[in-house]
């Protein structure tokens, strides 16, 4: 076989070990992320003194009707 050919196939296979390296640590970073995303949520909610019933009723509103829970969120802020 020619020597190049082993050569290059040698090199394909190191950046092939790379990339998975590189994509596993990516997942490992979306994964602290979203901890970290969630972890802020959950203060926030905390924050404003929101229960987890009113929140879970909340967010089912939003998806039932997104443009009058913006109107209500609207109203509220201006009074």
């Amino acid at each position: 076989m020619n020597p190049k050919i082993k050569k290059l196939k040698d090199e394909k296979e190191k950046n092939l070990d790379k990339i998975a390296a590189l994509q596993e640590r990516n997942r490992e970073i979306d994964a602290t992320v979203t901890k970290l995303e969630n972890t802020d949520i959950i203060g926030m909610v905390r924050e404003m003194g929101v229960t987890p019933e009113k929140l879970m009723e909340l967010l089912d509103s939003l998806r039932v009707n997104p443009a009058a829970a913006v109107n209500a969120a609207k109203e509220a802020a201006h009074e």
